[in-house]
Order: structure tokens, then sequence, then C-alpha cells
């Protein structure tokens, strides 16, 4: 029988407690006493966000993605330099969306407990709200994270790619203290959401084929190839298609059987089954009886998030708590 959202709470916490404990002054409800109403608040302003517009809820996550992967969960993706040398100018964060909901958290927070929130907490909060106003998990997250003071261009180029086999994949991941389990589990994010034409025109149009010369990945099944072409003509780069096939608005494991199944749109997402550590990962998730018996997705994805959330904090001196997310105080 499946476990209860009860029993995941008090698992998730458990690992929580475990995890603040490692990270020194990271503890859940770290705000309790200086400023109760922060999370409430952080929650507010994403649910407002996603009522006009609910494709913001799985551009957050992906925030949290890209502010922890590079330099840790700082916020150094929030700074905007003037020269366009600060981290969010990389080409990797194409596309990035989501920070004005995070200066708009930061500011009511600002008027209600001014210096106390970071950036950086704002960031993971929001991520995990919107991972829950999607349809997935509730859990809680550690806070006491300060902000960082550097945001370098070029620091950025250490993201994970749509490109990237499996091999850099792992080591990737590996470099930040994830495993081949994280892998998965933070790439089934893209349970919902959608991605640009941009990301695939490669895979569709100018990927490397074994014999020589370039086409299209021979590892996308014809029909779907076919789809894909349609929806993404060569040179298109703006059309977005859902990452889920057939399952875009629902937070389920329905990504994990469309990889099973040859199925994935984007490059990263297919490379998952093309190495048996992470073929087993998938195919323990994708099965029916997975519900019944466990593993139990909902519960490890939000423990992935909560280690995710946890990579190169930054707290007490070493860092700040920003007044403007935007820019270093």
């Amino acid at each position: 029988m499946a476990r209860s959202s009860s029993n995941v709470t008090a698992l998730a916490m458990a690992l929580l407690l475990l995890v603040g404990l490692s990270n020194g002054q990271l503890q859940v409800r770290f705000y309790s006493k200086s400023c109760p109403n922060a999370e409430a608040t952080v929650a507010s302003i994403v649910r407002q966000a996603a009522s006009s517009d609910p494709t913001i809820l799985p551009a957050l996550l992906r925030l949290q993605f890209h502010d922890c992967f590079v330099r840790g969960c700082d916020a150094s993706v929030l700074i905007k330099g003037g020269n366009n040398n600060a981290e969010v100018d990389n080409n990797k964060h194409q596309g990035l969306r989501g920070l004005e909901v995070i200066d708009g958290a930061k500011a009511q927070l600002e008027s209600q407990c001014p210096g106390v929130v970071s950036c950086a907490d704002i960031v993971i909060l929001a991520a995990r709200d919107a991972v829950a106003f999607a349809g997935g998990p509730s859990f809680d997250v550690p806070t006491g994270r300060r902000d960082g003071k550097v945001s370098n261009l070029r620091d950025a180029d250490a993201l994970p790619d749509v490109k990237d086999g499996i091999d850099v994949l792992r080591s990737k991941f590996a470099a930040n203290g994830l495993n081949e389990k994280d892998l998965v589990l933070l790439s089934a994010a893209h349970t919902v959401g959608t991605t640009a034409c941009f990301f695939i025109q490669d895979r569709l149009y100018n990927f490397p084929l074994p014999g020589g010369g370039r086409g299209s990945d021979p590892t996308i099944p014809p029909g779907f190839l076919a789809e894909l072409k349609s929806r993404c003509a060569p040179g298109d780069l703006n059309t977005r298609l859902p990452l889920d096939r057939g399952s875009e608005g629902v937070f389920d494991t329905s990504i994990l059987r469309n990889i099973r199944n040859g199925f994935a749109v984007i490059g990263s997402d297919a490379a998952l089954y093309n190495d048996t550590s992470t073929v087993d990962v998938v195919d323990s998730y994708s099965g029916l009886l997975s519900t019944f018996f466990g593993p139990y997705f909902r519960q490890d994805f939000a423990d992935a998030m909560v280690r995710m959330g946890s990579i190169g904090v930054v707290t007490g001196r070493k860092g700040e708590v920003r007044k403007v997310c935007s820019k270093f105080n």
C-alpha cells in the first residue's frame, strides 16, 4: 500500500534534520522568530504569480536548479551585471524566468523584516512551493542561507546541458554531491513545463551521426521524430512543446515512462536510458507496481530537492542578506 502524505512528510522531516545538522546554521523554519511570516509570504507571492501564469511554476523550479548548480545555492544567478558579465548572462541560462517573482517576494519581506530573509532562501522556498502548487509533493526545506558575493559569467559553463551525454551528466551531478538517483529524480522535474525548439534543433537536424555527417538523432523512434519535426521546423527557435509528452500538466512519473519508451524530448533526458545505473532508476519508478510497493517517487523527489538545496550553501559571515536580489549590498 502506498505511503500516506503524512508519512512522506515525516520521513522528509527526518532527512531535513540531518541536512540541517550537516550545514550548521541551516534548519527547518529558520525564520520562525526573526520573520514569522516569511514562508507564508513567499507562498502567497508564488500562488499569485501562478494564478495569472501557471507556466511560472516549472520556471521557478528550474530557477533553483540553475542557481544551485553554479557556485551553490547562493542566489548568484539573480545578480544583474552592467556589462553582460554576470552569471545570468551566460547562454546556458537562456530562457530563465521567475526572477521577478523572487524580487516581488523579497520586496514584501523587506517591508516586514528588513535585512533578515536572504534571496537564496527565497529561491529555495519558491521552488518548493512551485512543486506543491503544480501538484507535486509538499515538503519542508531547511533555511538559513546567506547570499553569495560573487557572480561570474563563465561560472555558469558548469551547468548541465541538453547535449550532455550520460557520463558528463553523472560527472556534473557528482561534482555537486549528487548521485545517479538524484540525476534521474531531478530530471523528472520535466514532468511539468515546456521547452523551446531552440533546445532540440541540433537533436533533430544537426546531430553527429556514427558514420559521419549530421542529421537526426538515430535513437529517436521514427514516428516520434516526425512528430517533433512537425512541431519544430528547421531554424524555429521559439515554438514551445511539452517536455512530458501527453502529461505535461500533471506532476507524475509519466516523464520516466516516456524516457523508457524513447519519447524523451531533450537529449539529456534521453541520455538517462543509456547507462545501466540510470536505466535501473528510471525503471524502478516507471513500473506500475512502484505506486504500491515503492520506491515512492513523490517522497524521493522531495528528498532530492532538499539535497540539491544544500549544494554549496553560504551561511553566517561568509555571505550577506541582500537588500535587493539583483545586486550586491
